[in-house]
């Protein structure tokens, strides 16, 4: 799963946490706790931005020592699928007819703010000869 690095700085009394992967992803707080824990949610209104503009999805820089934020793996399975699709040329009216569903159903599977289950993303990843691996990892 990508984790992404990012950097909090103080702005007149607030705390901006910024990507330098992914330049329109900010948050603030009152405290840099309120701002990272907002973090991960403008890292995602940052991709479904990317997405409906047809935007290429950055990947993360190495680290090399700084913090880091993943997105929850069902948006990461998402962000893979919509990558996976853009590789390929895949538009999601092909994706829809590969999986004989209407395309509305399609739009619900690329929207990081639905609730997909791991079957409907199974399915297409498969149609695109994609295969999603999940990993169960010590907490650092």
């Amino acid at each position: 799963m990508d984790s992404y690095p990012y950097s909090v700085s103080r702005d007149d009394g607030t705390f901006v946490v910024s990507f330098p992967d992914v330049p329109i992803a900010h948050s603030v707080g009152k405290t840099k706790a309120e701002a990272i824990s907002r973090a991960v949610d403008a890292l995602e209104t940052a991709f479904i931005a990317m997405m409906a503009d047809r935007e290429e999805i950055p990947r993360p820089s190495p680290a090399r020592g700084r913090a880091t934020l993943s997105l929850p793996p069902l948006d990461a399975a998402k962000v893979g699928l919509y990558r996976a699709m853009r590789a390929q040329k895949i538009s999601k009216a092909e994706l829809a007819r590969r999986l004989d569903c209407h395309p509305p159903q399609v739009d619900r599977l690329l929207d990081l703010r639905h609730a997909s289950t791991l079957a409907q993303l199974e399915a297409a990843l498969t149609c695109l000869g994609k295969r999603l691996v999940i990993d169960v990892q010590n907490a650092a």
